[in-house]
């Protein structure tokens, strides 16, 4: 068999993909990188910069092989990083038919399969044929734009198998990167899903008027709740008070690069979702995420009370004040 051509691989082009080649550049002799659009992959040559996401960041287009077919890209490594809206992933992959079943593949993806109802890796694991040992979640709290600017950030890189995330958390720890290991791949992959509803909880309240002394209450409640749901589906010893959960948590609820934080920020001072939908230039992850946990806890009976109230305003078309000045009594 033959070498692989790079050390890993990325698939994807948005802006935390583009952030996460930067990151790889510095670490890797070659790094491989799926781009649907041809023009990108001609502009890259040619600038070296992403025109569309992230378009200051540098780019060595020499350590980069870049290819806009996907079967292709996945045979230039043996390290898969997935970097895919959820809602456009298994579009993206329609037109994958090469095995992937021995190779390892992270998911830097903070979404859940809508129809299906699984997180990332479930959905790999059942489709795919990949084995959970062989898959790693890469989870915040990181913002492409703060990696962009080298701000100092901890990555979390979750995986069954120690070693193999370690090998990974190499090639992605920098001196502005730390990354932090754990086990716990199916609940940091679910809080990655449920902060992105919480940010739009969050963005909706201060687009209503609420302030810094509410949020602080709904952050707290939000985690308790996050806790709650996750503990309820994958038992494990985890502390919902670390980085993967309490810190990406935060980081989406309160930060001006929040886009599920801005989604809700518009819904709440008055726009309706499918125009707030449409104001967007990047994925609100959280806007899918609200209707697949909605379906999830439907046969699991978990008391999500705020994870609801985000939900009945995005689907059900219900008052965004209202339903929040409903919640503030459950709150505490």
């Amino acid at each position: 068999m033959a070498e692989p051509q790079c050390d890993i691989t990325v698939i994807g082009s948005g802006s935390w993909a583009t952030a996460i080649v930067k990151l790889l550049s510095a670490n890797t002799k070659k790094t491989g990188w799926y781009i649907h659009e041809k023009e990108i992959i001609t502009h890259i040559k040619k600038h070296g910069n992403n025109p569309r996401y992230l378009s200051d960041v540098d780019l060595d287009a020499d350590r980069l092989v870049m290819t806009s077919d996907i079967n292709k890209a996945v045979t230039l490594s043996d390290i898969i990083i997935l970097v895919i809206p959820s809602a456009y992933l298994k579009l993206q992959l329609q037109e994958l038919n090469t095995d992937i079943s021995s190779k390892i593949i992270c998911s830097a993806i903070k979404g859940i399969i809508p129809g299906d109802n699984m997180i990332v890796g479930e959905y790999l694991h059942a489709q795919y044929n990949v084995p959970y040992e062989n898959l790693i979640i890469l989870t915040g709290p990181t913002h492409a734009e703060e990696i962009a600017l080298e701000k100092l950030s901890y990555l979390t890189v979750a995986g069954l198998n120690e070693d193999t995330a370690t090998r990974v958390a190499s090639l992605l720890e920098n001196h502005y990167l730390r990354t932090v290991i754990s086990d716990d791949i199916f609940g940091t992959e679910y809080a990655a899903v449920l902060k992105n509803i919480y940010s739009i909880a969050a963005g909706i309240c201060h687009g209503l008027g609420y302030g810094d002394n509410f949020q602080a209450v709904l952050m707290s409640n939000c985690a308790i709740e996050m806790k709650r749901f996750i503990d309820a589906i994958f038992t494990n010893d985890r502390d919902i008070k670390n980085s993967a959960y309490l810190g990406d948590l935060l980081v989406t609820g309160y930060s001006l690069f929040s886009r599920n934080r801005l989604f809700g920020n518009m819904i709440g001072q008055g726009t309706p979702v499918k125009n707030a939908l449409l104001e967007m230039t990047m994925v609100a992850e959280g806007y899918y995420a609200s209707e697949c946990i909605h379906l999830i806890n439907d046969k699991r009976g978990v008391d999500i009370p705020i994870a609801e109230t985000v939900y009945r305003i995005l689907y059900k078309k219900a008052k965004p004040g209202a339903e929040i000045e409903k919640l503030t009594y459950l709150l505490r």
